[in-house]
């Protein structure tokens, strides 16, 4: 296992502020206190790198399949109306990722990158029904000679950070990184009406590994 670099920053400042508040504890409070602000720290930095790990696994790439492009719980099955790329009607199916997560994501698809765009917004909690639409979120489109699949990062109420690495025409590769989403929260896929859907509510995926739709 490795540590994701968009957690450098991170790390670094919570080692020094960390240091910091047990120095001040050591020095200033009881040893109570002091027992409490170590177990404290010392359990949200666990956390961190928790957060940041990037395991190491084995990908298979097949044909005519979309993988999960992220690891969470799948929240969302629905026909709704795409209105940012599309606007038509799709099939959405969203990811919830909680804090225990592995938060970067994998291109669900193989193709060309046709698409990409990040909007600022809200921070609504990841399963409000308009955190689609009104949240801090990042869209990208990849299409191949036989489907197109829009998949959308999505911020929660812990999220602040959306970061995509994709641009117009770059070459995607499935199970390629594509993203990281910093304590957040969520992705939406959206595929063409009629495509096969090979998942169900409630159920744990993994990035690159569970296949979510085959076409």
């Amino acid at each position: 296992m490795k540590l994701h670099k968009e957690g450098t920053v991170t790390l670094i400042l919570e080692i020094l502020v960390f240091s910091l508040f047990n120095y001040l504890a050591y020095t200033y409070a009881s040893k109570y206190i002091t027992c409490f602000t170590s177990i404290v720290t010392g359990f949200l930095f666990i956390m961190t790198l928790n957060f940041f790990r990037i395991p190491k696994r084995e990908f298979e790439r097949k044909e005519g399949v979309v993988y999960a492009p992220c690891d969470g719980k799948v929240v969302v099955i629905e026909e709704t109306i795409e209105q940012e790329y599309y606007k038509d009607k799709r099939i959405q199916v969203s990811i919830f990722m909680s804090p225990l997560n592995v938060h970067n994501q994998l291109y669900p698809i193989s193709g060309a990158v046709k698409y990409t765009k990040y909007h600022p917004g809200k921070f609504l909690v990841a399963w409000h029904p308009k955190a689609s639409t009104e949240n801090e979120r990042s869209t990208v489109v990849v299409e191949n000679n036989k489907i197109t699949v829009l998949f959308r990062q999505i911020a929660g109420a812990l999220a602040r950070r959306i970061v995509t690495y994709s641009t117009v025409d770059d070459k995607a590769t499935v199970a390629d990184e594509y993203g990281f989403i910093k304590f957040g929260s969520r992705v939406d896929l959206y595929f063409p009406i009629g495509t096969k859907i090979n998942t169900q509510l409630e159920e744990k995926v993994t990035a690159g590994q569970s296949i979510i739709a085959t076409y």
